[in-house]
């Protein structure tokens, strides 16, 4: 495989003149600023935010590069894991030419992301193991074909795809492999960052939305080669990610031990559960996980899943997708809530007849 990034990306993006913000004009330190036009005033909120972010985040990049041994340049930040895959089909592929092959059943939010920018959708679904069909996925490359988005541990099924038949891919496939490592922290995997150096065309995806529990600061990560990486903050928005969640990430990293903690806490429910599932007479099968939620297939899904609404309990229903037939996605909660799903599941099975 010869990867050329040059060739690989869009004409226009690669001639972009990014949009000069005031704050990267001038990111040094002075006793005033009158160039941003913010307003000197303050706002009314007891916690200072009238002025712009750091449109790089450099303070955050430093931070999260020292714990991934990598350089603060190998880094994108952005306005959750969505932004990064938005703008991996805004630098590569060119609307209403280019392609991108997705893996069945995997995270929505890729076919979203492609249709939105008008990028043709080829779909290589998983095999029944819920593992990458080499073959298939090999067969659907097309010339115009420019990315591969691969999800491990894979969004809704909860298994790691397998790491061997990825470094094929990676080496044999000249365009972009995106793998999303959402729920890496929940599994033994080494996380594909480790890699970026290795494989130029490797855009590694987390966020700090599940095992860091700040879903609602909405800030995801790409890893990937400097190149790369510039393409990103070329594209980008000047100020994606506010000065309160540069703030409170860092806080977050100066907890650690506590998110490592959380991470045990879930894995041990998530086991817990799982054996708890398996021996329940409306469940058919509970597919093994490496994330924070378990694939359950069940005996009448449709008549289960309302009757879990019903006593306050919502799980996804993904019955709808690639072989995810009868199957409910179920998030691992607090001992608590699982205790209370373990309680509406058992009250289920006991009025309704098989």
């Amino acid at each position: 495989m010869v990867f050329d990034l040059n060739s690989l990306v869009r004409e226009n993006i690669r001639d972009l003149a990014p949009y000069s913000s005031a704050r990267s004009e001038y990111a040094q330190d002075a006793q005033i600023f009158l160039n941003a036009n913010e307003n000197a005033f303050g706002s009314p909120l007891p916690e200072d935010c009238s002025r712009y972010p750091d449109p790089l985040q450099t303070t955050v990049k430093k931070r999260i590069a020292a714990l991934n041994n990598i350089r603060p340049s190998q880094i994108f930040l952005g306005n959750g894991s969505d932004e990064a895959i938005d703008i991996v089909f805004r630098i590569f592929c060119r609307p209403g030419q280019d392609s991108a092959v997705i893996c069945p059943p995997t995270y929505g939010m890729y076919e979203v992301a492609a249709n939105i920018n008008s990028v043709d959708v080829i779909r290589a679904d998983l095999t029944h193991a819920f593992q990458l069909d080499l073959t298939a996925v090999k067969e659907s490359i097309r010339d115009d074909t420019k990315l591969i988005l691969l999800c491990s541990p894979n969004n809704p099924t909860g298994n790691l795809l397998d790491r061997d038949a990825i470094i094929e891919l990676l080496r044999e496939f000249s365009g972009i492999v995106v793998v999303d490592e959402a729920y890496v922290q929940f599994s033994d995997q080494m996380s594909w960052t480790a890699s970026i150096g290795t494989y130029p065309n490797l855009v590694v995806l987390q966020t700090f939305s599940k095992a860091w529990g700040m879903a609602g600061l909405r800030v995801g990560i790409a890893f990937a080669n400097e190149q790369v990486i510039d393409l990103f903050n070329k594209v980008k928005p000047p100020y994606n990610v506010s000065t309160t969640a540069q703030r409170l990430v860092l806080d977050a990293l100066d907890r650690r031990d506590q998110i490592e903690q959380t991470v045990e806490h879930i894995r041990t429910e998530r086991n817990g559960l799982e054996s708890w599932l398996s021996g329940r007479r409306s469940v058919q099968k509970v597919y093994p996980s490496d994330a924070n939620f378990l694939l359950v297939k069940v005996k009448n899904v449709e008549p289960l899943y309302r009757s879990l609404i019903e006593q306050g309990i919502v799980v996804r229903n993904r019955s709808s997708i690639a072989l995810c037939d009868g199957c409910l996605r179920i998030t691992i909660g607090t001992p608590e809530e699982n205790q209370a799903l373990r309680n509406a599941l058992e009250a289920y099975e006991t009025s309704f007849i098989y």
